[in-house]
């Protein structure tokens, strides 16, 4: 039983970050009850050491404080996603995602420079940041270790 909620538990998982991610590039918005969906997913296959993972929110809390950029949904996105994935993998998660927004905005403003475009100052950040998750969750699913 324990696979098949698993199994359960990533379905789920999938869906509620590609729906973050969704409402994050349309609205510039993640809602509150993706994100308690996605902290009540963790229940599914709880682990009490899982619940470190609530501080994989705090150093985007701390930058939204200190420097401001960051809302408030994305915090309470890698909060709930730290309790699905616990500590070191939502530490995965959050450099994988982070990486790959630079990744990103790297490519786009040499490509923005090059045409003459103007470049956005601003990306959402959740569909980063669910890739990262969805990696991260992966790869513990497939039981390799890092």
């Amino acid at each position: 039983m324990p696979d098949n909620l698993a199994a359960v538990q990533a379905v789920f998982f999938a869906l509620l970050l590609c729906a973050a991610s969704v409402f994050d590039l349309r609205r510039r918005i993640i809602p509150d009850t993706l994100n308690l969906a996605i902290a009540a997913s963790a229940l599914l296959c709880f682990s009490p050491v899982r619940l470190w993972g609530l501080f994989i929110a705090l150093p985007f809390l701390l930058a939204a404080v200190l420097w401001g950029g960051i809302g408030g949904g994305d915090i309470k996105l890698m909060a709930a996603c730290g309790l699905v994935l616990g500590l070191l993998k939502g530490l995965l998660a959050a450099t994988a995602g982070l990486s790959l927004l630079l990744f990103y905005a790297g490519i786009y403003r040499i490509v923005c420079k090059v045409r003459g475009w103007e470049a956005v100052k601003a990306f959402p950040l959740a569909p980063f940041l669910s890739a990262g998750c969805l990696l991260a969750y992966l790869i513990t699913m497939k039981g390799w270790v890092i």
